[in-house]
């Protein structure tokens, strides 16, 4: 057998489509806002390169005339009201500082070159210390010297609220995200709702076939084909019991003809096989009908009083039938399709066991369980959920009188799903086959 290799991607990968949808829209969303953002920074980080390099020439070159024409002594109180928020001019030789002329700084120098218009020496040279910082060495026309001391700026300063904006706004797009998700997956879990509680044999309101057109297209499919079930089903049912009901007739006359005859050990063996038929046609009836139970009535009844009703039935009869354990209260469910479920696994444990025990006890939620135990052979875990189809038998040797017809736990489960319980088979640990039928809790009507 091939294992299956699952890599670390793919553990990492959401298993429900909700979550994946959501990280593939929120990661193209987040991806796409921060490529804008990026192309936003870097446009906003060459305009001000580009208004600072340009406004560091203009006011270089004027600022350096002004000075040239001044004199001496009167440089020093010009010196701040040249001076910029990028650079700032300084009477003296300056630091001393390394040659650099690598791209950032080469630029700076060669708008200065221009700014000064190659009428004075020029050195460039990089300040060691925190930040960027450049320096550019003069001689002015009277032999003094002069130094620039630049500040290069990068991109204009982030105000303070423009972190919590883009919060704010990733914050939207992840609302945005999984409220798209959850508006596309949510007609999903109805269709996966709607066909997990699927049955024909209730009358259950239709899917809802509002929302946009393509849901609404889905959900009146899912209609019709809820519909066809159930139509197909009737007419199965409808089938059988017409020809259970319709072989009666011929069987009747088979058997008054065989009455007539002479004994004999074939006609005991005709007899015989007339009484198999004739129970086969009786449990077809049967089954056919268990699908239309709609008409009775639900009705309120007291659990112990009618569990002692089928315990006497019984005992009255000669069967050994015993109740193990009851509770007090009342249940609200149909008497007749009930009393026919509990007798069935009655009848099942008195002909494979030849006794048969029921137990009744509260579950959560206030549901009642009530179960048929025996202390037969059972019945093969494999083969617990094929007991329930129609004429499925365990013996299989064809005997009626030892396999039956395979209809009771088919009848059973039927009327189960008419009450709206539901029903369970399983094997006792202590030996014996047990069959629980769990009628929900429901409010007074």
């Amino acid at each position: 057998m091939n294992a299956r290799i699952i890599s670390p991607i793919g553990r990492l990968w959401p298993g429900t489509l909700r979550a994946r949808l959501f990280l593939i829209l929120l990661a193209g969303l987040v991806i796409a806002y921060g490529l804008s953002f990026s192309v936003l920074f870097l446009e906003r980080y060459m305009s001000a390169k580009a208004v600072m390099l340009g406004t560091l020439e203009t006011d270089i070159a004027t600022s350096i005339a002004v000075l040239d024409r001044l004199p001496a002594g009167e440089r020093a109180e010009w010196l701040n009201r040249l001076s910029r928020g990028s650079y700032r001019l300084v009477l003296g030789p300056g630091f001393a500082g390394v040659p650099d002329m690598s791209g950032h700084s080469a630029e700076i120098a060669g708008r200065i070159e221009e700014a000064v218009g190659h009428r004075f020496p020029l050195r460039l040279e990089s300040v060691p210390g925190e930040g960027k910082r450049l320096q550019a060495h003069l001689t002015l026309s009277d032999g003094a010297p002069l130094t620039i001391d630049v500040t290069p700026r990068g991109v204009m300063p982030i105000a303070d609220w423009l972190p919590y904006v883009l919060a704010i706004q990733m914050g939207l797009l992840v609302f945005c995200t999984w409220f798209a998700v959850r508006q596309a997956t949510r007609p999903l879990a109805e269709f996966a709702a709607a066909a997990d509680a699927l049955n024909p044999n209730k009358k259950e309101p239709p899917l809802s076939e509002a929302g946009p057109s393509e849901v609404a297209h889905a959900a009146r499919a899912f209609n019709a084909m809820r519909e066809r079930i159930a139509h197909y089903l009737e007419e199965r049912v409808q089938i059988l019991a017409a020809i259970s009901h319709d072989l009666q007739t011929p069987i009747t006359r088979m058997r008054l003809r065989a009455d007539m005859a002479e004994d004999s050990p074939e006609k005991g063996k005709l007899l015989q096989d007339l009484g198999e038929i004739e129970r086969l046609v009786q449990d077809g009836i049967a089954y056919a009908r268990s699908a239309h139970v709609r008409g009775e009535k639900t009705v309120r009844i007291d659990l112990a009083s009618f569990v002692e009703s089928l315990f006497y039935d019984y005992q009255d009869t000669g069967k050994s039938v015993t109740v193990v354990s009851v509770v007090q209260g009342t249940v609200l469910t149909k008497p007749h399709a009930l009393r026919r479920i509990l007798s069935n696994f009655i009848d099942n444990a008195l002909k494979f066991a030849g006794a048969a025990e029921i137990g009744v006890e509260r579950k959560e939620q206030g549901h009642i369980a009530i179960t048929v135990m025996d202390r037969g052979p059972g019945i093969p875990d494999n083969m617990l959920e094929a007991a329930m189809q129609p004429f499925f038998r365990l013996e299989q040797s064809r005997n009626r009188e030892t396999g039956g017809t395979g209809l009771g736990l088919a009848i059973a489960q039927q009327l189960t799903g008419a009450i709206g319980g539901s029903l369970r088979l399983y094997n006792r640990s202590e030996g014996g086959l047990a069959a629980e039928i769990v009628i929900p809790s429901r409010p007074d009507i």
